[in-house]
């Protein structure tokens, strides 16, 4: 009999994570594993069905989505970061859940068991914590497929060595309506020999 083999593939990977969960479970834990479940019911969940998004794997603090196009990961993405930002406004700021997400395209190894491997889900994980709180990292070819398609505003952020990567890695900041837009301060490990403006895109 024929043993099923993992798969190649092409992918949109979303990493998400809760700023500061080690605080909010110290502080609360049911308070905050409630919350986190109603945000997923009422927000996250739905807007991940309507954008085609496939959880791969649910941590406490996060989660790894698999989407099949890069426009409707980032799509999804801004949903996710509006819907949580409006569901916690009247929440107090020290009790507020707050997510950072990195957006990815790129090659992944697909298990037999529905999970994925590879530089794909890495450097979407590594983006992930990059991002400001309530804000979105995206990787230079994620943003490539990304011109035009959405309503959203772009920072160049420079380039970025990451932990366990050969090449450094292109980062984009999103922008959308709503969100005041300040211009980022590349830090230390950021190259910007080449930097761009801001780019606009619309549908």
């Amino acid at each position: 009999m024929a043993t099923a083999r993992a798969e190649r593939r092409l992918a949109a990977i979303l990493a998400a994570d809760v700023v500061g969960y080690s605080r909010l479970v110290e502080h609360d834990e049911a308070g905050t594993l409630s919350a986190l479940k109603v945000l997923r019911q009422e927000v996250i969940d739905p807007l991940l069905a309507e954008h085609q998004g496939r959880i791969v794997k649910l941590m406490g603090d996060g989660a790894l989505v698999e989407f099949g196009s890069v426009v409707d990961a980032v799509a999804c993405a801004v949903a996710i970061q509006k819907g949580v930002a409006e569901n916690q406004a009247d929440i107090p700021t020290e009790r507020r859940i707050i997510f950072r997400i990195g957006v990815n395209l790129g090659d992944v190894i697909h298990e037999v068991d529905g999970d994925l491997y590879g530089d794909g889900v890495n450097i979407a994980a590594r983006l992930q914590t990059l991002a400001d709180p309530g804000g979105i990292c995206i990787s230079g070819t994620a943003y490539d497929h990304l011109q035009g398609k959405l309503d959203c505003d772009y920072e160049y952020l420079g380039e970025r060595a990451l932990k366990n990567m050969e090449r450094p890695v292109r980062l984009y900041r999103p922008f959308w309506k709503g969100r005041p837009h300040e211009r980022h301060r590349p830090g230390p490990h950021f190259r910007t020999d080449h930097p761009l403006p801001c780019c606009r895109s619309t549908p």
